[in-house]
């Protein structure tokens, strides 16, 4: 056996009934106990011990939303997070400087609404990489951005149909400028070579020290098959040191079930979740399904990537087989249509006396206030990015105008209706730095402190521990894992991270700057910096 105690800590335990201790005793991979130090060292005289001298310790963080193929491949290529588009257009043209000749150049992160609101065009990265294929996704991800080689190479021209549920953007005489829009983007990333899987599962194991030292010991990864793969591979190679939760893409739900996968198969290293559709695009491309068009835009009220009654085959095929579902709303609009396909499931649900499926909506970013209690109505759990909000209120603020006042990241209006929750980050759309998102939902403000001391809409503020909680107890629950993490109470996983401040009594706007000083999982350290 291996016997530890850690002591002279100040933990959160995350639980009710024992909300703080000073010492934690793990035998292998599990706690045994948390109390005060004598009595832990007490317990286990012959154990290993580690005197925290103060410092802060919390469950181990789960982000219950990001794409990790994406975000370890996107390392190496461009930021495209640019302040203006003539400093993108520099890194692209020093990428291109150094990049042979037929190679893919590729990047993630522009932002038009940074540069002014118009798109860029084919025309801006023809002028700096002419000779390169080039290919960038916007920030949101729902946006993609090609210069003329890439577009010739996929042969998108001015005859090109839109295809359902996508738009390829056009000028005046009818050519393709170079941007796409939802399922558009697969008329370019279509021709892109695929890493081999085999190169995916190294990116991705090199990737992993970074969540590490964020203080994540879990992820719900919602990339597709080849991702799966790679995390398999990672696991049978003893390399998966982070525990993950995979969503399956709609796309691949026969497969699923003909080969019988429920929801909740797995282990404590790998786990399938739920099936992942997409109801609508995004607010950075105006792309998101809205009731009401776009302020200042009359004709446009979004895209519908998955209309509701398909939709609603998915989810109750998936249902029948036991499969939870997961669906992409960002649109007040999107996250109505999903509401009433699951009030319809559930009540196939009810009537067959299934209850143990936990679907979710990933990201309700805006919901209207006739939907406020709908997802405490029927145990929906609200997969929500908090820094979302701090990243987009001002673009929120112009194009959905005083509905953010009611219904825009309504963390708050969520949590007292009742619903579930838990916190990710989307990442690589935003950085997987869990204590970024803590901060955005205690504060409601940004680094630079706008939109001023109260946030962004205070009122939809939440505590310190309501946000950890999402980041926690509320991510396990969504990956049917709440009975093994998400807190630090007996017979649970020891998975748990030790900071260099407690978040819980500093000045909020603090908590941007915490640094993980150790992680552990499994009872082992990952990471330590002491």
């Amino acid at each position: 056996m291996s016997d530890l105690v850690l002591y002279n800590a100040n933990i959160h335990t995350m639980e009710l009934a024992q909300p703080t201790a000073r010492a934690i005793a793990i035998r292998d991979n599990r706690i045994l106990a948390v109390g005060d130090d004598l009595a832990m060292l007490n317990l286990l005289p012959d154990a290993a011990t580690v005197n925290l001298k103060g410092r802060c310790v919390l469950p181990g963080l789960i982000d219950a939303h990001l794409h990790w193929e994406w975000t370890s491949l996107g390392l190496k290529n461009i930021d495209c997070e640019t302040a203006t588009l003539e400093e993108l257009l520099r890194r692209v043209e020093e990428r291109a400087r150094i990049t042979p000749a037929g190679q893919w150049i590729r990047g993630h992160g522009w932002n038009q609404n940074v540069w002014g609101g118009e798109f860029p065009t084919k025309h801006d990265l023809d002028r700096v990489a002419s000779e390169h294929a080039v290919y960038l996704t916007a920030k949101s991800g729902h946006a993609g951005w090609a210069n003329s080689l890439a577009m010739k190479i996929a042969g998108v021209t001015a005859s090109t149909p839109n295809p359902p549920n996508g738009q390829i953007v056009r000028d005046s005489n009818g050519e393709p400028t170079g941007i796409f829009f939802e399922d558009a983007l697969d008329l370019i990333t279509n021709v892109i070579p695929e890493v081999p899987v085999s190169d995916l599962a190294a990116a991705m194991r090199e990737a992993i020290p970074l969540a590490h030292r964020a203080g994540l010991t879990g992820v719900h990864d919602f990339d597709g098959a080849r991702a799966l793969q790679a995390w398999q591979i990672l696991k049978e190679n003893n390399q998966l040191n982070l525990r993950v939760s995979k969503t399956i893409p709609v796309a691949l739900l026969d497969h699923a079930i003909a080969l019988g996968i429920r929801s909740g198969f797995g282990d404590d290293w790998l786990r399938i979740n739920s099936v992942k559709t997409f109801a609508d695009g995004a607010l950075g491309p105006r792309t998101a399904l809205m009731i009401d068009p776009y302020a200042g835009e009359p004709g446009n009220r979004g895209i519908v990537v998955t209309d509701k009654e398909e939709m609603f085959e998915h989810v109750r095929k998936a249902s029948l087989a036991g499969l939870s579902s997961t669906i992409h709303a960002i649109g007040d609009k999107a996250n109505h249509d999903v509401l009433d396909v699951y009030e319809s499931v559930r009540v196939e649900e009810q009537q067959r006396g299934e209850s143990r499926l936990r679907h979710r909506i990933e990201h309700v970013q805006l919901l209207h206030p006739d939907d406020f209690n709908r997802l405490a109505q029927l145990n929906v759990i609200a997969s929500m990015q908090p820094i979302h909000a701090t990243s987009d209120m001002l673009m929120a603020d112009k194009y959905w105008g005083l509905r953010c006042s009611a219904g825009a990241y309504a963390w708050r209006t969520q949590i007292d209706a009742g619903a579930m929750y838990a916190f990710g980050s989307d990442s690589p759309v935003e950085s997987f730095n869990p204590f970024l998102g803590i901060h955005a939902a205690v504060t409601r403000r940004r680094a630079d402190g706008t939109p001023g001391e109260d946030g962004w809409y205070p009122e939809q503020r939440l505590s310190v521990e309501e946000a950890v909680r999402g980041f926690t107890l509320g991510a396990a629950y969504a990956s049917y894992d709440e009975q093994r993490k998400g807190s630090l109470v007996p017979g649970k996983l020891a998975d748990l991270i030790v900071l260099d401040r407690d978040i819980f009594s500093i000045d909020p706007m603090e908590i941007l700057h915490t640094q993980v000083e150790a992680t552990m999982i499994d009872g082992q350290w990952v990471w330590r910096n002491f």
